[in-house]
């Protein structure tokens, strides 16, 4: 069943980590926010032009993970597991504030962002909750690799394939299906490296956080993490966390079946400028409830469903 009703939290959530990439130390808040308020950065470290939203257009050199900018050059990096947290729990409303240009890594996935959001509940805000209905296939071909969408009535799927001449990695594919409603393995699916790409990886000035407490590092046919994987899919159980994370920046949650194959941040937002580049390509659906804003403005493109 679809939850009509936009939602928030019902109180203050507070993290303290390190950034995977630049390795500072920093402090993370999540509060409750009002109706159409939406997913909003607060740089607490700087006194002006410290908003930046969570949109799409926003996203900018998305290399190693997801960063984001406002028009004041004021950026935020490594969003994607955080806002992955937030559209599988339902989310739609919420203020993040933050002391440093990058989320915390915490354990590599999203599982501690998670289980917070679940301790202190969420609420439900009694006003419409829109969703974009995609109307045609959209699809980004870059060399070998690939992404689509197409129309799915009521339902998010990702099917999402990983190529790797890694012996462990090899090549994996996985569908996830957003109704099935159980989405324990995907949160928990760390984000993962080559221990051969370590040294390159770092000489661009990135993963200076990154340590085997927040990542899976695999040497040739060896996993160098104590404990091994968390499930058998967690390779592309990650990939597809990051895709979920990617497309909560189109500011709502999408119906539509996506595949790719190598895909990554730069690919999913690709597909979500592409998607949104003509009006053909979508429209928004409610089902039920409010359908105008607090301004007593109509939602544009909106059509209404009976759940």
């Amino acid at each position: 069943m679809q939850e009509i009703n936009q939602k928030t939290l019902k109180d203050s959530i507070t993290f303290q980590g390190v950034g995977l990439h630049n390795g500072r130390k920093v402090n993370l808040h999540l509060k409750p926010a009002e109706v159409n308020h939406g997913i909003k950065f607060q740089r607490i470290d700087l006194d002006d032009n410290n908003i930046i939203e969570a949109n799409y257009k926003n996203v900018k050199s998305p290399v190693l993970c997801t960063r984001i900018e406002n028009s004041k050059g004021v950026s935020i990096s490594t969003i994607e597991h955080l806002m992955a947290s937030l559209y599988g729990e339902g989310i739609d409303n919420v203020l993040i504030e933050i002391d440093a240009p990058e989320v915390p890594i915490m354990d590599g996935s999203a599982f501690d962002f998670v289980e917070e959001i679940r301790s202190v509940g969420i609420e439900d805000q009694n006003f419409s909750r829109k969703f974009i209905k995609v109307m045609k296939k959209v699809e980004i071909e870059n060399g070998s690799k690939y992404i689509s969408i197409e129309p799915l009535e009521k339902d998010l799927i990702i099917d999402f394939e990983i190529i790797y001449e890694n012996p462990l990695i090899r090549t994996r594919r996985k569908e996830f299906r957003l109704s099935n409603g159980d989405l324990t393995s995907i949160y928990n699916s760390r984000t993962f490296c080559l221990y051969k790409d370590i040294d390159q990886i770092r000489s661009q000035g990135l993963a200076k956080g990154g340590s085997l407490d927040n990542a899976i590092v695999v040497k040739e046919n060896e996993i160098l993490n104590e404990d091994g994987l968390r499930n058998g899919h967690e390779f592309v159980g990650h990939k597809i966390l990051d895709c979920l994370g990617d497309l909560m920046l189109s500011g709502y949650r999408i119906h539509g079946h996506i595949k790719t194959s190598q895909g990554g941040h730069q690919l999913t937002n690709l597909l979500l400028r592409k998607l949104f580049s003509n009006d053909s390509n979508w429209e928004f659906e409610t089902f039920g409830g409010k359908k105008e804003d607090p301004k007593g403005k109509l939602y544009p493109k909106s059509i209404a469903v009976n759940a």
